[in-house]
Parts: C-alpha cells; structure tokens; sequence
C-alpha cells in the first residue's frame, strides 16, 4: 500500500489499481490539473523488474514484440510478451541506461514477468530480478526523456507509429491523443514522497479517464486471454513487423497479412443521465436486442466528456450500431475501422440460345 494513502482526502482506488488512491477529494479538478501538465499520479502499485548484463538488449530482442538491438541509452520503447499462438501476456514499459534495463509492468505482474523470463535465460549473460520492494513509479504529464543523473522515466511512444508497424486505426495526425505526453518515473520506494514534491496529486481515476480518451489500451484491462495486439491497435506502438522470430511471431504475421483480426476496439460514449455507471465486462449487446458483439473493457468518467468507455466488439460488428452495456446506452467510434465489404455485382446467367 502506497505511502501516499497518508495524504489527506487519499481515497484507495479498486481492482486492478488497488493500493493507490482513485482521488483525493476531488477528481474532476485532478483530472484538470494533469491535463494541464501541473500534477503527478502515484503509481507505485506498478511492478519494476531489472535486467542486467551484456546480452539483455538482444536477449530482450529475441523474445519481445519490439525492436530492441542497439537502443540508445533512456530511449523508451514498449514491447509486448506474446504466448505461442500470438496472445497478449505482458505489455513492457522499457527503457536501458546504458548499464540495466528496465522494465515496468502492470501491478502484480512483475513475478510473472520474471519468472517466465527466467526461464528462458539459458547460457546466455543476463539477472533479472524483481525490485518492485524496493522502487516506485509515478506518472506525469511530460514527453521528455531523461537524462544520465536524473532518474530512469519511460516515455509513452502512444500514438506514435514506432519503427516498421502498421496502424489499425487513425495516424498520428488524425488521431485524438496526438501531441499527448505521458511518462513514468522510476524513482527509490523511499524517496517517493521527495520525488512528488510540493505538486499536487491526481488519482488514478483522473489518470485512466485521460488513457481512455486516449483510445490508450491497457494490458489486464482491456486484454483477455484471446486478445492479439492487432485487436487493440497495439501494432503501432509495440509491434515491429520485420524484425527476427519471437514468440508468437507467426499470428502476428499471419493476421496482419489477412488483415482482419477476430475482434477491435472501439471508444464508447456511455450515457450518463444515471447515477451509476456498468463495470468492466459487461456485455455489449444491440439496442435493439439480439447476441451480445463484445464486452465494455475500461470505465471511466472524463471531466468534460462525461462517461466514456473502451470495448471490444467482434471485428464485423456495424460501425454504427448503438449499444447497450446493461442499462447504459454506449454510442461507438470505431477505432480499429472494420473494411466495409465491396459489393460484387453477380454475373447473370447465359441466356439459352433461339429466339427472343
């Protein structure tokens, strides 16, 4: 449990985010106030996992979804953990110093995380180790890169097209988080409080409204165990397409080729003329009626947009049909647009040969 808790008005966030506050009295001006680029979000629920020595970048290569041989010292990359058949598993925040590679996951998976690259050490020269104990992360509003003597940050690339990939959904120029800055800061678990500083701090609420706006997924929260990077326009920043073989190399190739994954994402406006607001995993079903399409992801309340939502819907599903989540009315933007089928006009049949 986060030190910050102590704060005064700190209200512990749940779910995924336990551990660290949802607010602090006030989420809306929060939420303000970290648009603005004036507070810092306590992330020290997040997992920190090290790797050393001189084979880690390679190593990491050969494994992960990004390119990562000759990456410059504090350059940020995301990379995805893929199993066999080219699910989503983890989803890395990494940036190298030159000396340690380090990693950030979401909260409760840095044992995962490592144990699983453990096992794939082999005889090459690498330690990982989980130093989430003994190091903490905040979140703030800057697109710089640290520099030597400064602490580690990792820069969100989102929505950034980074390296040979392909986007699902709009450009960088088109799309909604374009200019966005975002980065998290490694600092000492005992220096966190020294690390915020006399700024003011915004909840997680407030930060997860932003990420949602941001059509921004989030692994454990919009994933499931089915979930392919292509379904969550993932491709654009984490997945480099002409790289060396890694695990689960082949779905990636193989759906980018087809270019139609089973299912996408979509951004939801939930109506919000109710006092309370459907849960992530709600079934998504027509207004109409009929067969739920897919399953409400992220929730959260947007200081000027209101209720606003993630989904994933299968991939078919028409881009204009209006939703329900429970008793919530959720009108869709596709992000990840499906290709409208070409009309083929049916040759008609030979007429018999004689008379007309």
């Amino acid at each position: 449990m986060s030190v910050l808790l102590s704060r005064p008005g700190a209200v512990e966030a749940t779910g995924p985010d336990a551990g660290v506050a949802s607010h602090y009295g006030n989420p809306s001006k929060e939420q303000r106030l970290l648009a603005e680029g004036l507070a810092v979000v306590d992330l020290s629920h997040r997992g920190v996992v090290t790797v050393t020595g001189p084979d880690r970048l390679s190593w990491l290569h050969s494994l992960t979804t990004q390119h990562l041989l000759g990456l410059a010292p504090r350059t940020s990359v995301e990379t995805l953990v893929l199993s066999p058949k080219g699910h989503v598993e983890h989803a890395l925040h990494l940036v190298d110093d030159g000396e340690t590679t380090w990693l950030t996951t979401e909260p409760g998976a840095a044992p995962a995380v490592v144990a699983w690259l453990d096992s794939m050490r082999f005889m090459l020269r690498v330690e990982v180790a989980d130093v989430t104990q003994g190091y903490a992360v905040l979140g703030e509003p800057v697109a710089a890169e640290s520099v030597e003597g400064e602490p580690v940050a990792w820069v969100d690339p989102w929505p950034r097209e980074v390296g040979d990939t392909f986007a699902y959904g709009p450009p960088e120029s088109q799309h909604p988080a374009r200019g966005r800055a975002w980065r998290e800061l490694v600092v000492p678990r005992d220096d966190l409080e020294a690390a915020v500083g006399d700024r003011p701090l915004a909840g997680t609420w407030a930060a997860e409204a932003l990420r949602v706006a941001a059509w921004r997924p989030r692994a454990g929260v919009d994933t499931d165990h089915r979930t392919i990077p292509h379904e969550l326009d993932w491709l654009r920043t984490a997945v480099h397409l002409q790289k060396g073989c890694y695990r689960g190399q082949e779905t990636v190739a193989r759906v980018r080729n087809l270019g139609r994954p089973p299912r996408r994402i979509v951004f939801l406006d939930l109506d919000g003329s109710g006092h309370l607001l459907p849960d992530p995993g709600t079934e998504l079903v027509p207004v109409e009626g009929g067969r739920a399409v897919g399953t409400l992801t992220s929730v959260a309340r947007h200081a000027e947009d209101g209720p606003v939502g993630l989904g994933v819907v299968r991939y078919g599903t028409d881009v204009d049909l209006v939703l329900l989540a429970g008793d919530v009315s959720a009108a869709q933007t596709p992000i990840v647009l499906p290709e409208r089928p070409v009309r083929r006009e049916r040759p008609s049949a030979p007429r018999p040969p004689g008379p007309r």
